[in-house]
């Protein structure tokens, strides 16, 4: 018998509708001791009052009755659809708990939908990037996961190898038969269609990444570059202080832009300079680390002043980085040019004007060309571990190739594969330990 577990299931704010969610064994009953009408029919709405123990009323409400395992957990689940604000919806919540629920952990309703086979492992991290989407490319490929895309191709593979293990087994179990040569062959053959289709995967590891995290991309520059004024292009709103004051931004500004479908995650960062001022050292230090860590700095150098120590100071970033230079305020007399540019750095130079908007356009397509076309209906590995975990299974299907090839014994052959079908198990959640489905949604908001 499970437990009942109650959660606020909408958004923190005020709006015109929030949800209490309950599931588990005793859920119908415990709000049929808060509501004032009975819920005796399955997918059923049902209009009435919640109401305390002493009989007031609470708020109005809609209750949306789910019996197990017609339900998003495979339990009895009640949405009570309340009005929207926070101090109603924790008077509400209270009372589930008063009536016998229990507060829900993060991420506790999927969960329950995964331990109960609604969901694979994969189907149920899609519900967090569904959620997480920065842009309608990445919600397409979250909702391709979600519902089953990568599960199914990993699937095929697992059926695959299992194939080739039923045949070393039978052979194996047979010695009679001789069947050992053409099952070499065929396992041989097998082994390398799947270790091509794992490859395959896991070269999207990276615009996986992109896709669900944003590419890691700093803004740098000495002071009044224009380097707030990019990052409020991106945003298309003063999102950073725009002044003619040098060292206006002291600290590092984030915002997720979209970039033909692609997130990026744009970081603008103090002017590196030379500063005595204790506050905007530490944002110029801040700047320096952003400019390590990221995977595309965008440099800006002001196209209406010489280069000077403080530009030769940027250049020391940029040796062996993808990087995109922008040469900047080219609306004004020109005193730099891209010439000078390239002399200190062998980059991509464009010259812009965000006053103006002169080469705006080329520069977005030169940022869509460094992330490359990326195919949003395609399978892609999620995080480093599901990378992790297909990585070691094309590791142990290599090691029964070469058992194969060098003709010890099928028996070795086999430990091999299953070694890589347990990989692949974990991937799925098939095999997995109770500590990393913990660890996996703990990252989930409390009402999902």
């Amino acid at each position: 018998m499970s437990e009942t577990i109650s959660a606020i299931a909408t958004a923190a704010g005020a709006s015109g509708v929030g949800i209490i969610r309950l599931s588990g064994d005793d859920s119908i009953a415990i709000a049929e001791k808060i509501f004032d009408r009975p819920l005796d029919e399955d997918r059923k709405i049902f209009f009435g009052h919640v109401k305390n123990f002493s009989g007031e009323i609470v708020d109005e409400a809609i209750a949306f009755v789910m019996r197990a395992p017609k339900s998003y957990t495979r339990e009895n689940v009640v949405e009570l659809q309340c009005h929207g604000g926070s101090v109603v919806l924790r008077e509400v919540l209270k009372l589930t708990f008063e009536a016998g629920a229990r507060p829900a952990e993060r991420g506790e309703f999927t969960k329950r939908a995964f331990l109960n086979g609604r969901l694979d492992l994969t189907q149920a991290q899609a519900v967090l990037d569904v959620i997480q989407a920065k842009t309608s490319a990445a919600l397409t490929v979250a909702q391709n996961r979600l519902a089953g895309k990568t599960s199914k191709k990993i699937s095929a593979i697992r059926r695959a190898i299992l194939n080739s293990v039923a045949h070393i087994e039978a052979a194996i179990d047979f010695p009679e038969d001789d069947l050992d040569d053409v099952t070499l062959t065929e396992v041989d053959k097998n082994i390398s269609a799947q270790i091509e289709k794992l490859d395959e995967l896991l070269k999207s590891r990276h615009e996986g990444k992109i896709l669900r995290e944003g590419l890691e991309t700093a803004i740098i520059g000495k002071p009044n570059v224009g380097k707030s004024s990019l990052l409020n292009f991106f945003a298309k709103t003063d999102r950073a202080i725009v002044t003619e004051i040098p060292g206006t931004t002291r600290d590092t500004l984030e915002e997720f832009v979209n970039v033909g479908g692609v997130p990026l995650k744009i970081i603008d960062t103090a002017g590196i300079r030379n500063s005595s001022d204790a506050v905007e050292k530490i944002g110029i230090a801040r700047a320096k680390n952003c400019a390590e860590r990221a995977e595309l700095i965008l440099a800006l150098f002001d196209g209406s002043r010489e280069l000077d120590d403080e530009d030769e100071e940027i250049f020391k970033l940029l040796p062996n980085r993808d990087a995109i230079i922008l040469l900047t305020k080219i609306d004004l007399p020109r005193v730099t040019s891209a010439e000078n540019i390239l002399e200190k750095i062998s980059a991509p130079v464009i010259e812009i004007s965000l006053k103006s908007g002169e080469g705006t356009e080329k520069f977005l397509r030169a940022i869509h060309e460094r992330v490359g076309t990326i195919d949003f209906e395609m399978s892609f590995v999620r995080d480093e571990r599901e990378a992790d975990l297909l990585r070691r299974a094309v590791n142990h299907l290599q090691d029964a190739q070469k058992t194969c090839r060098a003709n010890v014994g099928l028996d070795f052959v086999s430990i091999d594969l299953r070694a890589a079908l347990e990989c692949l198990s974990c991937v799925t959640g098939e095999n997995v330990t109770e500590d990393i489905i913990n660890e996996i949604f703990s990252k989930f908001c409390v009402g999902k």
